[in-house]
Order: structure tokens, then sequence, then C-alpha cells
């Protein structure tokens, strides 16, 4: 897992979608690309599979744990998930999310699947269940 974390406005989402790009040239599987809006949609290549959340009704963390594991079960080809925005998809603050994180590395651990996600918090702010994963 690998977090690419920073205050609003430092350049996360560039750095992800970047990231998502690079992953595509040399990914065996699929790249899937998550987020809360269509808004980047068309800065990402073709073959990268976008979900935006508001298009599922998820509702909260536990609905979103749940809609990471229906991802990975429904594909086993999927090599990377990018999530831009965690905190902003599940409308729960950072420190709260420590089940998602957990359920992340088990599924890294399980089934192969690598994730990369955005915070919006200064390293500082990070818990350490996500301080373990910032570069």
């Amino acid at each position: 897992m690998k977090i690419i974390y920073g205050p609003k406005g430092t350049g996360k989402t560039k750095a992800i979608i970047d990231g998502a790009a690079k992953a595509l040239e040399t990914a065996k599987g699929h790249v899937v690309f998550i987020t809360n809006t269509n808004r980047y949609a068309y800065d990402l290549n073709y073959q990268i599979r976008f979900i935006n959340t508001e298009d599922f009704d998820i509702q909260g963390m536990e609905g979103f744990r749940g809609f990471l594991k229906g991802i990975v079960a429904a594909n086993g080809d999927n090599e990377y998930i990018f999530i831009d925005g965690i905190a902003r998809i599940t409308d729960k603050p950072l420190n709260e999310l420590e089940n998602i994180f957990n359920a992340m590395e088990t599924l890294e651990k399980e089934k192969g699947v690598k994730f990369v996600l955005t915070v919006s918090a200064a390293k500082e702010d990070l818990p350490e269940f996500v301080l373990k994963h910032a570069e």
C-alpha cells in the first residue's frame, strides 16, 4: 500500500493519476481508479477502469469496505486499485478509517492487489495505521 498525502491543493490527485498511468505500463492485470467525482475521468487512460462511487450509493465506511472487497472478488485480474480521497468518499475523518486500511492490507496479502491512496493531511497528522504506508 502506498499513501500520497499532503494538505489540500498540493497536487495529490495529479500524482495519483500519474501513478495510475505509470502502473498501466507494467501491470499484468487491470488498473482501477476510484473517486467520488467524474471530474478526472477524462484525465485517465481509457484502459484504466474508472469508478465514481457516487454511482453506487455506498453508505459510509463499512459500505466502502464491502465495495472494495467486491471489486477484488469480482475480478481476480485487478492488480492496482487507486483511491483518490478515501476520507472524502467515506465521509469520515481519516483517524476513523482503520478498519478499511486493515481490510486493504488483508486484500493485498491474500489477493495480491496493490492499493494506492490519497489523503488530505500533513505527515504529522497521519494516524499510525496510515503513516506506516506513507512515503
